[in-house]
């Protein structure tokens, strides 16, 4: 498509500190609430707007412009409740971007993503100076927000009502404290399949807000997966003689999430293998002890460097959390399961990346090793944990 203006009216996004930011309509029109946040990754939009750890999350992003690459039917990082691609949909509650491409080029695209926001009723924002955004957010913290245009404006004569506004922005809860990941989990449960032959392993998932690569890079090396809804229990389990267990990512405050931690205890106390990552590896710190807290503004992009201690090792990572584990590089501590490490660090901030128990059994990462989207540096954690699934079984 070429040409394709955007906007035409108003729309405007208000903070819960009361700062506001004008600008043009983008995708659909209405009204949307979340928290604002945003991610430094330059490409790789379409995973980041189907990834459902940004369940009711505003998505600001930090790349001038948005929309080059279109939409197309292959790179969503959700699929629906019984694992069909089919019901695949947008989790982000909204976006904002500087300048909109008006042109798609790219071979795979089968739309923009004007109409496929559109299509999927996300309100969106365009126009405004993002870096003064991004740069608001960094001083004061992701916080509660709203973008509103067409009939969701307030006005007041012949200017917008920004009070009425901020009332609806701060009616609505705070993600410290959201218990997220039943909104987002499987609701029944789906199988994926080795790639090739027959599998050697079998895992379980549980879903806490799966990406849709997840499953497959553990498809490539011959693993079926089960993936099971986040009330799954030890018992579910056990029942598929699982060779070992996977906690994925997902949205929403750790602390809440004290189901998925004692399931988790329940698995360290069978001596299963466990590999978690993202809001996987808050579960696993949880259950060997560590707290957690919501950061200021969190970690979002696919260029985030972290420094795994064991080895010196830096990755260039893909991430999204605004929650982190309690802990300093290199750490080791006592655990009902045995002496655990924290075992990675964030580069730029110290921030906890990694835990594990010393005897090999877990470990979790705080980053997003199936690359999608992001750099491949970390696709190494998954031949780990097979390694792992291949010395129990032997």
């Amino acid at each position: 498509m070429s040409g394709r203006t955007f906007g035409g009216g108003t729309a405007v996004l208000v903070l819960e500190d009361g700062r506001v930011f004008r600008g043009i309509p983008f995708g659909a029109v209405g009204q949307t609430l979340g928290e604002a946040v945003f991610s430094t990754g330059m490409t790789g939009y379409q995973e980041t707007l189907t990834d459902p750890s940004y369940h009711r999350q505003i998505v600001v992003a930090t790349a001038p412009q948005i929309g080059n690459t279109g939409w197309n039917h292959e790179d969503n990082e959700s699929v629906g409740p019984t694992g069909d691609h089919a019901e695949s949909k947008i989790w982000v509650a909204g976006f904002i971007v500087r300048d909109p491409s008006r042109r798609v080029s790219s071979w795979r695209a089968t739309g923009s993503l004007q109409d496929e926001l559109e299509r999927q009723n996300i309100v969106g924002l365009a126009g405004i100076d993002t870096r003064a955004l991004v740069r608001h957010l960094r001083t004061r913290g992701s916080m509660r927000a709203g973008i509103f245009s067409g009939d969701a404006l307030a006005w007041k004569g012949d200017d917008l009502d920004i009070d009425v506004l901020l009332d609806r922005v701060k009616s609505q809860p705070s993600m410290l404290g959201a218990d997220l990941a039943g909104e987002v989990s499987t609701t029944s449960g789906y199988v994926v399949e080795p790639t090739d032959g027959e599998a050697r392993f079998t895992v379980a998932a549980i879903d806490l807000g799966i990406k849709t690569n997840t499953p497959r890079m553990f498809a490539q090396r011959g693993i079926r997966v089960h993936v099971l809804p986040s009330t799954a229990t030890l018992h579910d389990i056990l029942d598929l003689k699982a060779d070992g267990v996977f906690l994925s990512n997902g949205p929403g405050d750790p602390a809440t999430a004290d189901g998925a931690v004692h399931l988790t205890k329940e698995v360290l106390g069978q001596g299963l293998p466990l590999f978690g990552i993202c809001f996987g590896n808050q579960i696993l710190g949880r259950a060997l002890g560590l707290g957690t807290y919501k950061m200021k503004f969190g970690h979002r992009g696919i260029n985030i460097p972290v420094v795994e201690h064991e080895t010196g090792r830096i990755a260039i990572t893909a991430q999204n959390h605004g929650f982190a584990l309690e802990g300093e590089a290199g750490q080791d501590f006592d655990t009902p399961f045995g002496r655990a490490v924290v075992s990675h660090t964030c580069a730029n901030d110290g921030a906890v990346e990694g835990v594990k128990l010393l005897d090999g059994r877990a470990f979790s990462v705080q980053y997003h090793p199936e690359a999608a989207a992001g750099p491949h540096d970390a696709a190494y954690l998954f031949d780990r944990f097979t390694r792992m699934l291949e010395g129990e079984k032997n």
